[in-house]
């Protein structure tokens, strides 16, 4: 990693009943967006006491990569998709954080 690496954590919560679909539409982002140039890591993570909380675990090269996956065609269709299946119509919460030990 270097100062540049951005990770990030993105938390979702689904509309009642629609868990099922928004687990779905994430899924379908973690291949297209691990072949992206800059993705260091994309992994989608659920929450075990409530099945309607996602949370994806996202590693960039560089804040400049993850304004590219954020121009992305997979990343449009799942924000057209947000406000059907969230609960706040758009990620309930992300953070951005930055390394501070070498690596």
């Amino acid at each position: 990693m270097t100062p540049d690496t951005l990770a990030m954590v993105v938390e979702f919560r689904a509309r009642p009943g629609r868990g099922d679909d928004l687990r779905a539409a994430l899924l379908a982002l973690v291949e297209p967006t691990r072949a992206e140039e800059g993705c260091l890591r994309y992994d989608l993570h659920d929450d075990p006491e409530d099945p309607a909380r996602f949370a994806f675990y996202e590693v960039w090269a560089s804040a400049k990569h993850h304004r590219a996956h954020d121009a992305t065609p997979h990343v449009a269709t799942i924000v057209a998709a947000l406000p059907e299946l969230t609960a706040a119509g758009r990620p309930e919460r992300v953070t951005r954080w930055r390394p501070i030990e070498p690596g």
